[in-house]
C-alpha cells in the first residue's frame, strides 16, 4: 500500500514567509506612523502602546515598530525627542534646548522646598504611607507639606489604612513620574527609611536623564 509522504516546508519557504511577515509589519507601521505622531503631539499625557493600538486600529507590534521609527527620527541633535515616561510615550523638548524653552514657557525657575522634598521622598519609597508614618521619619508635623504636595498633584490619597483610627494613606501620581523623568516607581533607587535616619534627598532624582523637560508647563514645580 502506498503511503503519502508528509509535506515538509523547506527552509527557503520558512525564510520567505518570515521575510513577508516582516515586510507587512513594516508597511503597517509606516501607515500608522503619521497618526501616532499626531496623537503624541496633541496628547496631554503619555500614551501607552495598547491605547495607541486601539486608537489607530493597528496591531501592537506595528505600533511598537512605529514608535521605534519615531524615536530614531526624533533623536540625535533634534530639539524635540520621544520619551518613554509614566508607562507611555510622549514628545518632550531635548535637554539641548532646555534653557531657551524654559525662558519662553516657564516663570522664574523655582523648586520644591527641602521639607517638601523630604516628604515626597518618603511617600515615593514607602507608599502607601500615612501622615503619622511620615512624621515618625521626619520628626516634625507634616500636615502643611502633605497638603501642598497634594494640591500640586504630586501625591494623592490612596485610601485608609486598616488600623485603629483608619488614617488616610498617600501615594505618588503620574505627574510625579513625569516631573522626575521616571517611567515607573521601580526606577527609583533602593532606599531603606527608618525613624530618625537622615534622608539623602538626591536619591529621589534619576541619574543624568538625557531629556529632562516636557513641553507641558504642568511639569514645572513651584516652591512649596
Amino acid at each position: 500500500m502506498q503511503t503519502e509522504e508528509p509535506i515538509i516546508e523547506s527552509d527557503d519557504s520558512v525564510e520567505t514567509n518570515a521575510h513577508d511577515d516582516a515586510h507587512e509589519l513594516h508597511l503597517a507601521a509606516g501607515r500608522i506612523e503619521p497618526a501616532i505622531e499626531a496623537l503624541l503631539f496633541v496628547a496631554s499625557e503619555p500614551l501607552e502602546t495598547k491605547r495607541l493600538a486601539k486608537l489607530t486600529g493597528a496591531d501592537e507590534k506595528a505600533v511598537a515598530l512605529a514608535l521605534q521609527e519615531l524615536a530614531e527620527r526624533y533623536g540625535g541633535e533634534r530639539g524635540v525627542v520621544l520619551r518613554e515616561v509614566a508607562g507611555g510615550y510622549r514628545f518632550a523638548t531635548s535637554s539641548l534646548v532646555r534653557d531657551v524653552v524654559e525662558a519662553y514657557l516657564l516663570p522664574p525657575k523655582t523648586s520644591l522646598s527641602t521639607p517638601a522634598l523630604e516628604t515626597l521622598a518618603i511617600v515615593a519609597h514607602m507608599q502607601p504611607v500615612t501622615k503619622g508614618e511620615i512624621e515618625a521619619i521626619r520628626g516634625v508635623n507634616s500636615d502643611s507639606v502633605v497638603n501642598t504636595l497634594t494640591d500640586r498633584g504630586l501625591i494623592a490619597e490612596a485610601g485608609r489604612k486598616d488600623v485603629v483610627g483608619r488614617p488616610m494613606t498617600y501615594k505618588t501620581t503620574a505627574l510625579f513620574l513625569e516631573s522626575f523623568g521616571l517611567n515607573s516607581i521601580d526606577d527609583l533607587p533602593q532606599l531603606e527609611l527608618e525613624p530618625g535616619q537622615p534622608l539623602e534627598l538626591n536619591l529621589l532624582l534619576p541619574p543624568a536623564p538625557a531629556e529632562v523637560e516636557t513641553l507641558e508647563t504642568s511639569a514645572d514645580i513651584s516652591n512649596a
